[in-house]
C-alpha cells in the first residue's frame, strides 16, 4: 500500500499560479510512476500529468501551463500551475502506480485537493 497526502490547492484568480504537491508514504524510486488527475462533478477522473521513468506527460490543456516534477530525498512530487483557467477548476487527485506481487500494476490515489480558479 502506497499513502499519498496532497497540499497546495485553494482560491486564485485567472493567471494565477498554484502548486501543489503530493508525499508518498515510501521512497518514490520504487514506483513506476506518479501523476495527477483532476474530476469534475459529474465526470470521471482525467489525466493531467504523469511522470515515469522520469519522462512527463501532459494532457494537451495544460501543456506549456503546467509543470510536473519530483523530488526524491522528499518521496514528494510537485504540480506546478501556472496561467491558471477558469476550467481548471477541479479537485486533483495524486496517484502512484505501483508493481505487486505477480507483475501486477496498481493504482494508489490520495484524497484529493480542491483547486478553484475564479474569472
Amino acid at each position: 500500500q502506497v499513502q499519498l497526502v496532497e497540499s497546495g490547492g485553494g482560491l486564485v484568480q485567472a493567471g494565477g499560479s498554484l502548486r501543489l504537491s503530493c508525499v508518498a508514504s515510501e521512497s518514490i524510486l520504487r514506483i513506476y510512476g506518479m501523476g495527477w488527475y483532476l474530476q469534475t462533478p459529474g465526470h470521471q477522473r482525467e489525466l493531467v500529468a504523469t511522470l515515469t521513468g522520469g519522462i512527463p506527460n501532459y494532457a494537451d490543456s495544460v501543456k506549456g501551463r503546467f509543470t510536473i516534477s519530483r523530488d526524491n530525498a522528499k518521496n514528494t512530487v510537485y504540480l506546478q500551475m501556472n496561467s491558471l483557467k477558469p476550467e481548471d477548476t477541479a479537485v486533483y487527485y495524486c496517484n502512484a502506480r505501483k508493481y505487486g506481487n505477480r507483475g501486477v500494476l496498481y493504482d494508489y490515489w490520495g484524497q484529493g485537493t480542491q483547486v478553484t480558479v475564479s474569472s
